[in-house]
């Protein structure tokens, strides 16, 4: 594993960076830094980046729950409900 700096809000941070092997070994150490000290991971093959492990922030949330913002959408019909012919426009 070694550090590399990446810039933040104008503060230089380290992340961490592992090859495919690395992180495939250490997966556990890997997910225990990010869940403990909220490091971010990068994952390199052949010396290129192609993923990064980080923690989930406030904004990502529950992809199962709906977003806060649309709570005062109300649907006054079903948006999934099929369409009766005459709703079809004339092509």
């Amino acid at each position: 594993m070694r550090l590399t700096p990446s810039i933040e809000l104008n503060q230089t941070k380290f992340m961490l960076v592992v090859n495919t092997h690395e992180a495939k070994t250490r997966l556990s150490e890997l997910l225990r830094l990010v869940e403990e000290r909220s490091e971010r991971i990068r994952v390199c093959r052949n010396g290129k980046p192609v993923a990064e492990i980080g923690p989930i922030t406030a904004t990502e949330g529950d992809p199962l729950q709906p977003d806060p913002l649309l709570t005062g959408v109300v649907f006054h019909e079903d948006p999934v409900a099929p369409l009766a012919e005459e709703d079809w426009p004339d092509s």
